[in-house]
């Protein structure tokens, strides 16, 4: 912004104007650098080409040999006539988990793993649950801020909160659901779907009406004491427990995902182990 030279006789009234201009310029300032901070999911920084490319280049015969590893819970089937759910024409999934949750900070990593298998992340950040809850600092992906392309479905990421105490017992707000997304939490993420003891448990993942997934699908403590660049270099090791219980969830979700897409693509659909963890799904 440019000004014009003042007169000399409105020098005094112009100075009392520019203070009050510079006063007000640095409240606002400061308020939008705070609320700024408040939206931003608490992750530090964005996962590095390098650590994506350990998920993104498994081989297939990685996922042959572990088929469902150590995953010790399936995709639940949803009862026939469940509405689908859409978007832009592809089946969509819905993610509902927060920062601090350590199940969440474990199924990230198949969810990543299963997603990357159709599609394509950008601008995933990196976090860990939270370091007083059980399985601390559980190093993870943060889907808050992500991007997620694919011409065969839709993902969906809500994260409720970070791994931020808010100093009233609960954790600082992110992201809230649409009316329509906490319609399918009440509904879904309840009995008869999940135990009264679980309702409203989280990570909660809805699978375009098809599936449903309610906490974490294999053992969060193989990850413990490791970062997100250790994790992933043991996922090409099919006899590590992280391979066993990571990619084991990850073939599990992915042959749900096949079903949602008309099992497209062929060359991650149309294998042996697939069609058989389909069958163990009952879709």
């Amino acid at each position: 912004m440019s000004q014009k030279k003042p007169n000399n006789d409105l020098k005094a009234a112009i100075w009392v104007v520019a203070v009050a201009v510079v006063v007000v310029a640095a409240i606002v300032i400061v308020k939008l650098a705070n609320n700024g901070s408040s939206n931003q999911t608490a992750s530090s920084s964005l996962a590095s080409p390098a650590l994506m490319a350990k998920i993104t280049s498994l081989e297939p015969s990685l996922f042959e040999s572990v088929g469902q590893g150590t995953a010790s819970k399936l995709p639940q089937t949803l009862p026939a006539g469940t509405p689908a759910l859409t978007s832009n024409g592809l089946p969509e999934i819905v993610f509902v988990g927060a920062e601090y949750c350590p199940y969440c900070a474990t199924e990230r990593w198949p969810m990543v793993i299963a997603l990357s298998r159709f599609g394509t992340f950008s601008n995933l950040g990196l976090t860990t649950s939270s370091a007083t809850d059980v399985y601390p600092s559980t190093a993870t992906f943060a889907f808050h801020g992500s991007t997620y392309t694919s011409k065969y479905l839709v993902f969906t990421p809500i994260e409720e909160t970070t791994n931020q105490p808010d100093g009233a017992g609960g954790y600082v707000k992110l992201d809230t659901p649409t009316a329509a997304q906490q319609a399918l939490i009440d509904t879904y993420d309840a009995p008869p779907y999940v135990p009264a003891s679980s309702k409203g448990s989280i990570p909660f993942i809805y699978f375009g009406g098809q599936f449903l997934i309610t906490g974490s699908t294999y053992d969060p403590s193989v990850l413990q004491g490791k970062t997100q660049d250790e994790i992933a270099s043991e996922l090409s090791n099919p006899s590590s427990d992280i391979s066993k219980g990571a990619v084991g969830a990850a073939n599990s979700i992915t042959a749900a995902i096949c079903t949602m897409t008309n099992n497209q693509p062929s060359n991650v659909c149309d294998t042996a182990m697939i069609k058989a963890l389909q069958a163990k799904i009952g879709k």
